[in-house]
Order: structure tokens, then C-alpha cells, then sequence
């Protein structure tokens, strides 16, 4: 079996959860009903340099939120698939639209409904405080939990693997 930096080699196309991935999975509801939602700034800055080298970013969520379709814009995430209790009728339709093949595809997860995903992909990913069923089918866990640098780490995880994450910190520091 490859390990995950062979794996990581490979990937085209990035699905991150929300809740609890690209969150840390607290939902606050105001008394008029309305839902906030924290993202990580480090998070979102991952993701554009992640989708800047020429990776493809998706989001697939089993909750509607319009916060979640404003943050996804602001990132330049086009693909976004919200109210996907059930996530493999999503990420089929979005693997043929793209035309790409499972190991070509990576989907970072962190409970049990995003294991008939994680466990086509070529690269599932687990953020570090994911249930434990799922850590069990991840071929890789981030050290950080989720929303708080997990989606951050696996994009320079992804960076570092396809050899251009060293390119982007050199650009940095110029």
C-alpha cells in the first residue's frame, strides 16, 4: 500500500467536511435562528495557496449555511456542495464532472458520514480530533484539530508532497 506522501503525489482535487474540518464543529445559533460559524484565517490562507498551485478545491457539507457559500467565495472555492447528508451521490457527480478517478482525489473528513467518501479516495484524511472510526480509515491524520490549522496543515502537507511548498515559503521571505 503507498504510503501517504506517494499518495499525496498524486492528488488533483482537494474535498474538505465543514463542520468540524474546516471548524471546529461548534454551531452558534442567535434567538432569531441564525448560525455563525469561526473558520481559521491560517486555515483559508492554506486553501488559496493550495488552490493558487494549480490544485482544485471542493466542499462537500452535510448542513446549508450561507455563511459556509460567502467563505467558500471569498476562497475562491467554486465547487461547493451543501445539505449532502449522505456525501457519495456529491462526490460522484463531482469526480465525473471533473473527470478524474479516485486516486487522483483527496477529502479530509472527521466523522462517520464522511467515511463512504474517505473510503474510495486515494488520500483520506482525518483531522486530529476526528472520531476515532474514521482516524481507523484515514491513510493520514493532522496533528491539529479541526478548525483550529488542520486544513492548514493538509494543504502544506499536499504542497510539500507534489515538491512546491518550498518554492511558496521562498516567495515569502524575498
Amino acid at each position: 500500500m503507498p504510503d501517504p506522501i506517494e499518495r499525496a503525489r498524486d492528488i488533483h482535487l482537494v474535498i474538505f467536511d465543514v463542520d468540524g474540518v474546516l471548524t471546529d464543529g461548534s454551531l452558534y445559533l442567535s434567538d432569531a435562528g441564525k448560525e455563525y460559524k469561526a473558520f481559521n484565517s491560517r486555515d483559508g490562507h492554506g486553501m488559496v495557496m493550495l488552490r493558487d498551485s494549480g490544485m482544485i478545491l471542493a466542499v462537500i457539507t452535510g448542513r446549508r449555511s450561507e455563511v459556509v457559500r460567502i467563505r467558500m467565495e471569498s476562497l475562491g472555492v467554486t465547487h461547493v456542495y451543501q445539505g449532502q447528508r449522505d456525501k457519495l451521490p456529491a462526490y460522484l457527480a463531482l469526480k465525473e464532472q471533473l473527470g478524474l478517478d479516485d486516486p487522483a482525489i483527496a477529502y479530509v473528513g472527521d466523522d462517520v458520514m464522511d467515511l463512504p467518501v474517505m473510503r474510495r479516495v486515494g488520500l483520506a484524511i482525518a483531522v486530529g480530533d476526528a472520531h476515532p472510526l474514521v482516524q481507523q480509515h484515514a491513510h493520514w491524520q493532522t496533528r491539529a484539530a479541526g478548525g483550529r490549522g488542520a486544513a492548514r496543515e493538509v494543504c502544506e502537507f499536499l504542497l510539500a508532497a507534489q515538491g512546491k511548498l518550498q518554492a511558496l515559503w521562498t516567495a515569502y521571505t524575498n
